[in-house]
């Protein structure tokens, strides 16, 4: 894929870089060249996430094995329990910068922050500054828990046993926060301030109404994650604010989620990126199967994993092929659809596969171009 079209043409690597060749070549008849995934928000690490030292090493690989090239693991700053809590993120940000030297795929620490977490206001700012954290969104669902658990305690011990927690501990836990609440707006303004001096990228995770997403607009959190209607998409792109959906969801829709259809967003030109949310391996799936769909030709729903999520945070030495450009690519079995290899920063990160032999076969070069 080169210039936004699917093309015939070789592409070199020298120096981590993108170039012209010619120099030792690969064969890669049979499959797609492609621009590696951008992934800006990916939760399906935590998973992997186990005592005092997450297991970066496979989160790497995982990542590497779906044609990830940048992946943002999208960490929640919260109240919940002690996996979501701001120990549990500054000790995620520590490992992510002991492990950077030895890391294939850049893996980079995006917050997921509950917007009550008022207290911890100093320690969130501490934690963007130490660990370089250039995304942040905002959720609520301190509201929504103190909702059910007023007026739906079945569905409250329901949303507990989700978190793998017992009620009376989410129940405390949400008592001790809520408090906090009169003080909300006042920290949102001063976090957008602090974000702004910084650079970083902010929004809002799961909006349920325009209103709601318009009030994030107006204090500069304009990305949209996971619109809860196309209302509140509409009214993000309104504004220029980008939409990002989930794009598991193009897979196998959840009915149970409270968000909007990502094939409706996209159909509607409301979707600006996909994100792989806790499927790992959905943002190539989903470019494949919005072409079959007929909603987008490959080029197209390819963008919405590559080239606009580096965009949108403003990575522009990554997202296409071009002279030039971060040598990230995905190597795609045609016919299978399979991830084959994957190419970060001119280095091989994952191979399998015919396309394994391939590389094997040919002298190991510092530069290479795939034809």
């Amino acid at each position: 894929m080169r210039d936004g079209a699917m093309v015939r043409r070789s592409i070199a690597l020298r120096d981590g870089r993108l170039t012209t060749g010619p120099f030792p070549a690969v064969d890669l008849t049979g499959y797609y060249v492609m621009p590696g995934v951008v992934d800006l928000h990916s939760t399906s690490f935590q998973h992997l996430l186990s005592g005092e030292t997450p297991d970066l090493a496979l989160i790497d690989r995982e990542a590497a094995s779906h044609g990830v090239t940048t992946r943002f693991l999208a960490q929640p700053w919260s109240w919940e329990r002690e996996s979501t809590s701001p120990e549990a993120a500054a000790q995620l940000g520590r490992a992510l910068i002991a492990y950077r030297r030895r890391s294939l795929t850049d893996l980079r620490l995006a917050l997921s922050c509950e917007r009550i977490m008022v207290a911890d206001e100093d320690a969130l700012l501490d934690l963007v500054d130490a660990c370089a954290v250039g995304q942040v969104v905002f959720s609520n669902r301190a509201e929504t828990a103190a909702d059910l658990l007023r007026n739906d305690p079945d569905a409250f011990a329901q949303w507990a046993w989700t978190w793998g927690t017992r009620t009376e501990r989410l129940e405390a836990a949400l008592r001790r926060v809520l408090p906090q609440a009169a003080s909300v707006p006042r920290h949102l303004c001063r976090l957008a301030e602090a974000f702004d001096a910084r650079g970083v990228i902010y929004g809002s995770h799961g909006d349920q109404t325009a209103e709601t997403r318009e009030h994030y607009s107006m204090i500069g959190a304009g990305l949209c994650l996971s619109p809860g209607t196309a209302r509140v998409a509409a009214a993000a792109r309104a504004v220029g604010d980008p939409v990002l959906a989930c794009a598991e969801d193009v897979l196998s829709p959840a009915p149970q989620r409270r968000v909007a259809r990502t094939t409706a967003l996209i159909d509607a030109g409301l979707c600006d990126a996909l994100v792989s949310d806790r499927h790992s391996a959905s943002p190539v799936q989903a470019a494949f199967r919005l072409t079959e769909l007929g909603l987008l030709p490959l080029e197209r729903a390819w963008a919405l994993i590559a080239e606009k999520p580096a965009e949108i945070l403003r990575l522009p030495d990554r997202g296409v092929l071009a002279p030039g450009k971060r040598a990230d690519l995905v190597i795609i079995h045609a016919e299978t659809r399979q991830v084959e290899a994957t190419i970060c920063g001119g280095r091989l990160t994952f191979m399998t596969g015919e396309a394994a032999a391939r590389f094997l076969g040919v002298a190991a070069e510092p530069r290479m171009a795939a034809e």
